[in-house]
């Protein structure tokens, strides 16, 4: 959502540029136009709707999952009615607010109309969107359908042909193909958060040591599971731990460094589910998001006995807890899209 018409155009045509797959409604469009473009979103042809909230009254869309808002409204009444598109028939959605600090203030009217206070969150920086893309893809690939029958006859010929290259150099001679443009887009991205968070993300690195694990939401895990199996697999309970963040298929925690060792020989054999873990250490993106800085949720550590979420990306030259020994990362700043 955006205030005005030629602001919507604008982020529309931004958007479009950027390869997303967007389209404006607003004021200037005659009732045919509308209705097309109206369709196209129906249809799930338009990843992206950008539309003011005149243009958008009676807009009837279901199984939204996200409403942004570029920028606020100017009524709270306002933002009800933009959120409210994503909980039709029962379900659920999350509405994003993107603001500046001077903008904080205008949070409040609409909190107390709404009855929930905001969250704050940290923009991701180039890279975490690369990671994420990077792990999406992978997930495909393990999900893909292979239609054994058409692809049988060529098997042979293309074992012939790629039979002379290591299964680690095809994997990265792989995402290279997919990865390289995509990659290159984001050279040079500028941190969209605030700098005031520098102190406590060079705090954090000091007396922290991030961890990977192979798990996340879609193996059933959430905070309160991973404190459990920290606690499982190490003697000692009195361990601080720093930020955690659940993602679909793998996550992040952090840990007093001192305890960085034992926390790989505790998770050497562990399991969740039946399914082996594996932990590793790993690192925040050099000059990426501080999760525990502005614009972060909240500030300072937890116990083991609590738990909370935050932000954060992948990043090689990891420690396993399996294997010891050190792997390829996946790297490079990137720059975000707005």
């Amino acid at each position: 959502f955006c205030r005005t018409r030629r602001e919507t155009k604008d982020v529309a045509s931004k958007l479009i540029d950027d390869g997303y797959n967007a389209d404006a409604l607003h004021g200037d469009l005659s009732q045919a136009q509308r209705d097309i473009v109206m369709e196209k979103f129906r249809v799930k042809h338009l990843q992206l709707l950008i539309a003011t909230d005149v243009a958008a009254r009676g807009l009837d869309v279901n199984s939204l999952t996200h409403v942004i808002n570029y920028k606020l409204p100017d009524q709270a009444e306002n933002y009800t009615h933009r959120s409210g598109r994503t909980g039709r028939a029962g379900k659920e959605g999350i509405s994003i607010a993107l603001i500046n600090n001077r903008e904080k203030n205008a949070l409040k009217p609409i909190e107390k109309k709404i009855g929930k206070k905001f969250i704050q969150k940290q923009v991701p920086n180039g890279r975490e969107i690369c990671e994420n893309q990077l792990f999406k893809l992978i997930e495909r690939v393990k999900d893909v359908s292979v239609n054994e029958q058409q692809i049988e006859s060529y098997i042979e010929s293309i074992d012939a042909q790629l039979k002379d290259i290591s299964r680690e150099d095809l994997i990265k001679r792989f995402v290279s193909i997919e990865f390289n443009k995509f990659l290159s887009y984001y050279e040079g991205a500028a941190d969209l958060n605030g700098d005031d968070s520098r102190e406590r993300r060079r705090s954090s690195d000091e007396n922290f040591t991030r961890f990977y694990i192979n798990l996340g939401k879609m193996d059933g895990l959430n905070p309160a599971k991973l404190m459990g199996l920290i606690n499982e697999n190490l003697s000692k309970r009195d361990i601080e731990i720093g930020q955690i963040e659940i993602l679909k298929s793998f996550s992040f925690f952090e840990i007093d460094k001192a305890y960085a060792d034992k926390v790989l020989q505790g998770f050497e054999h562990a399991e969740f589910g039946g399914r082996a873990v594996i932990v590793e250490i790993t690192k925040k993106p050099k000059g990426g998001r501080s999760r525990s800085g502005r614009g972060g949720f909240g500030g300072g550590r937890k116990s083991r006995d609590n738990n909370r979420s935050g932000g954060g990306g992948y990043k090689g030259n990891r420690s396993s807890s399996r294997s010891g020994g050190k792997k390829g990362g996946f790297g490079g700043s990137k720059r975000s899209r707005r």
